[in-house]
């Protein structure tokens, strides 16, 4: 385990998620703003106030770089803020401050991996500084200017502002020495913040913070705000106290104040309470929110980020938590055994022939909860594909400048969610169909004028929800497949498993998917280098999803990923095989049907088959497959069911269908991982009602074998 080590470490967490969300923010409004042509006052103020907050929290936690470079970057807007930023700059301005996310990112991701943050960025640094003195020109020092400003304009955000200084400068805050300057006056604070938000001691900090802004904080109980243990209680249970020199009025400070995320009440006194030790106890209690009196000096304010809904009730609380992920798949996975356990206690073998109503009726009502249990853990874990999307703005924006391409990149969809375990699985194969499409596909401004194109790419990325299905599209308008190049390659590789001319357009472009195949004649630093679209296809497997490519020469190309909604419990249609019980995910059958004997005939090489609606598909004998006896041989006699895995299509036989059921996918013993189940057709395995295990067929792998 390396020494720098956070993992149980609740403030590192938050401070990786906020860090993360704002980067990710930001990105969009560069992105965007860069897309428009112009940089909104609204724009400028939500980025000086992302690197404002990235810094204090950065200082918090003590990454000192992190915190040095936005605060750099903060002053840059801080500038462009007062000043305004002349066109001229505009694209200087965009590749620093996208520059200096990249290095934010890869910090912050240096943490989350345990690692200590990488030294000084010099050059980065430096740049920021360089434009920040060429576009500052005349305008007042940064530093004094900031102390002359009361806040940032409230309506902006509603997320708290962090620290401005280092954790390091936190006994400044507590010296009661300061005295204060002509025309200043002391006053004494008592804040409450509200119930049950936790952390009390980092938001007194933040709010220590803002107020150092309008003055100088000499004073607050309890004193040592980042290093006493039982701060947090103690600002809990007595409220938190402050002294601060200023010569603002009282209204313009409390304005300060309430603009604090989390900020219940703020109430003006005469004094410290007696005791100013670190434990010190007051008499006074957190106030209800129905227990307000107008009479009194305060000013009791829910913050502004609690209005509306999530201002309801007392103090105003907030809807909406951050639950670690892992408590999700654990929980997803108690109710995959509750599921489980209440199939097998209503399809129990000692209830057949017994009357029990009062049992059935209860049954019933047990199986729609679980069912309304199952779907609400579902949901939970469900979240939009619009952040994912939104990433490959910034793959399309970089590439297009490096290779002199103009390309827009256009999203549809964004609002579908998917399980988060599938976000994860589709982030690095769509990012490596953008980038492909960007090299590969998209022409050059000249080569598009040529073609009688419009100059301008399009790269659409769509997502949609179909039944239990997510289809997510790749699309470019782009030069297209050459079939004959792919075939001609694929012959030189070796690749080709039948003649050329038995290869249909489909099972062509479905050659890009093998391991090492590429179309590309040069190496760059985009593609090149073996690793293509076998490795999209084997992620897209991995979380159980198929890939399809379709294109026409000259036109462009479309590349469908067809993926579950989840991972972890499926639609499945149950059938059997001799003795055994198999599960067929619904996603895979497009049909089931009896077969008659003027359907069925046989290839030049003896190989079954079956002619539907004029279309021919080879048949799967399942009882081959895994070799089983007393199974059912006549086809007519049996079931034929016609699936697909994205690329092929067959009819797989069976003895019959037992009926459609959702299941819990439980993934194969270990000990089992020796075997290489799934390449021969287990994807993995179920408990039914009986308590008997049934084996969840891999279509794909199946298919494969044929």
């Amino acid at each position: 385990m390396s020494d720098f080590d956070y993992a149980n470490d609740s403030m590192l967490e938050m401070y990786l998620f906020e860090s993360t969300t704002l980067l990710d923010q930001l990105d969009e409004i560069l992105l965007q703003s860069e897309k428009d042509g112009n940089l909104s006052s609204d724009n400028v103020n939500e980025i000086f106030r992302i690197m404002h907050t990235i810094k204090g929290s950065s200082a918090m936690m003590e990454f000192d770089t992190i915190s040095h470079v936005s605060h750099k970057l903060e002053d840059l807007f801080y500038v462009i803020r007062e000043n305004g930023i002349d066109e001229d700059y505009f694209k200087e301005l965009f590749d620093l401050v996208l520059g200096v996310s990249d290095f934010l990112k890869e910090e912050v991701e240096q943490i989350r991996r345990g690692q200590k943050p990488s030294g000084e960025n010099k050059e980065l640094a430096a740049a920021v500084t360089d434009l920040l003195d060429r576009m500052s020109g005349s305008a007042p020092p940064i530093e004094k200017a900031k102390e002359a400003e009361v806040q940032l304009d409230l309506t902006t955000s509603t997320e708290e502002s962090s620290p401005v200084e280092a954790s390091s400068q936190i006994e400044k805050f507590t010296e009661a020495d300061g005295s204060p300057q002509s025309g200043e006056k002391t006053h004494f604070l008592h804040v409450y913040f509200t119930a049950d938000c936790q952390m009390e001691n980092i938001r007194a900090f933040m709010l220590v913070s803002k107020l150092e802004t309008i003055g100088k904080v000499i004073a607050t109980i309890p004193e040592e705000l980042n290093a006493n243990k039982d701060a947090s209680s103690i600002i809990s249970q007595n409220g938190f106290y402050c002294s601060l020199s200023t010569d603002l009025p009282v209204e313009e400070i409390a304005a300060m104040a309430k603009g604090t995320l989390s900020v219940y009440t703020v109430e003006f006194v005469d004094s410290f309470p007696s005791s100013t030790s670190k434990q010190a106890t007051v008499a006074a209690k957190a106030p209800d929110a129905s227990e307000s009196d107008p009479s009194k000096a305060s000013v009791a304010a829910a913050n502004p980020s609690d209005a509306g809904d999530t201002g309801k009730g007392k103090a105003g609380k907030q809807n909406l938590i951050n639950v670690d992920l892992n408590k999700l798949d654990t929980l997803m996975d108690l109710v995959g055994e509750i599921v489980i356990t209440e199939s097998m206690v209503s399809g129990s073998a000692d209830l057949v022939g017994l009357e029990l109503d009062n049992f059935n009726r209860a049954s019933r009502q047990l199986r729609k909860l679980t069912d309304e249990l199952q779907d609400i853990v579902m949901s939970i874990r469900m979240v939009p594909i619009a952040a994912t999307f939104q990433k490959m703005r910034r793959i399309v924006r970089d590439m297009g400048k490096k290779l002199d391409k103009d390309v827009d990149l256009v999203l549809m969809g964004e609002a579908t969610e998917v399980d988060k375990t599938i976000i994860d699985g589709i982030a690095d194969p769509l990012m490596h169909l953008v980038r492909n499409a960007m090299d590969h596909a998209i022409e050059n401004k000249a080569g598009r004028t040529s073609a009688k194109k419009d100059p301008i790419g399009r790269i659409i990325l769509s997502a949609q929800n179909i039944g239990g299905d997510i289809i997510i599209t790749v699309s470019d308008d782009g030069k297209g497949l050459d079939a004959e190049m792919i075939l001609e390659k694929a012959k030189a590789k070796n690749l080709l498993t039948k003649p050329e001319t038995e290869y249909s357009e489909k099972e062509i472009f479905n050659l890009l998917t093998y391991p090492g195949f590429s179309t590309k004649e040069a190496v760059t630093e985009f593609s090149g280098r073996g690793v293509g679209m076998d490795v999209v296809k084997k992620n897209i497997e991995k979380i159980g999803g198929t890939v399809t490519i379709e294109s026409i020469k000259g036109s462009g190309t479309n590349i469908f990923f067809k993926i579950p909604l989840t991972l972890a419990i499926i639609a499945s249609m149950e059938i059997s095989v001799g003795k055994n019980v198999y599960a067929i995910p619904i996603s895979n059958i497009r049909e089931s049907f009896k077969a008659n004997s003027k359907q069925l005939l046989s290839d030049p090489d003896g190989n079954e088959m079956i002619m539907i609606r004029g279309v021919c598909y080879p048949i799967i004998r399942l009882h081959k497959v895994f070799h089983l006896q007393d199974a059912q041989t006549s086809i007519v006699d049996g079931i034929l069911l016609l699936v697909d895995s994205g690329d092929r299509m067959a009819c797989i036989f069976a003895d019959e269908l037992l009926g459609k059921h959702q299941v819990v996918v439980k993934p194969l013993p270990v000990y089992l991982s020796r075997y290489a189940a799934k390449g021969v057709g287990i994807a993995g395995c179920t408990i039914l009602g009986d308590g008997s295990i049934s084996l969840i067929l891999d279509i794909q792998g199946i298919l494969n074998q044929y």
